[in-house]
């Protein structure tokens, strides 16, 4: 199995942080605004952007983590002892006329982005939904895009986007693509 480094720690830093300062000039009204991470590793680089704009604004913005388990689509009853244990959401925040900033770590075939959507229902009737994907790896099944893209990278089916977070992974926050051969 090869391993190409395409996001080292600093680029991801630094990716953030760009990130970071689009919301902060599209949205001017911040108060607005709620930041909902996709657990695990989406859940992490949303905590990372939510601190980079507390940095840059002086504005705390309510987030939550959010778990898709149960609203996932690839799922079947034949493999039940499978199902990972569901862990809900951090907290409960009303997201009724709010603009959610929803992020996941890759974006791929779309499905955990609308699991995402399914879930946030539960939540409240969000004004608008915007969407962070971290690297956009492309290969979409349904018709979802992101508002907010760190990386774009072609890839093959057979390749694989491994995201490493220091709060998930315990080392050094890097993206990296692997070939199963």
């Amino acid at each position: 199995m090869s391993k190409q480094n395409i996001i080292d720690s600093s680029q991801f830093l630094h990716t953030v942080s760009r990130i970071a300062h689009e919301i902060v000039e599209e949205h001017t009204e911040l108060s607005s605004l709620v930041i909902v991470g996709i657990k695990r590793r989406g859940a992490d680089i949303a905590h990372l952007l939510r601190e980079h704009i507390q940095k840059l604004t002086g504005q705390h913005l309510p987030a939550f983590d959010l778990d898709i388990t149960l609203y996932r689509d690839d799922f079947s009853d034949e493999h039940e002892e499978l199902y990972p244990t569901y862990c809900g959401a951090t907290s409960f925040i009303n997201i009724d006329n709010k603009t959610v900033i929803l992020v996941d770590d890759v974006l791929f075939t779309g499905r955990t982005i609308r699991a995402a959507l399914d879930a946030l229902i539960d939540f409240g009737r969000a004004k608008r939904i915007k969407l962070v994907a971290l690297i956009d790896r492309g290969h979409r099944e349904l018709p979802i895009r992101a508002d907010y893209v760190g990386k774009s990278v072609a890839t093959t089916r057979q390749e694989e986007v491994q995201v490493h977070t220091e709060r998930s992974d315990g080392f050094y926050d890097a993206v990296l693509l692997t070939e199963n051969n």
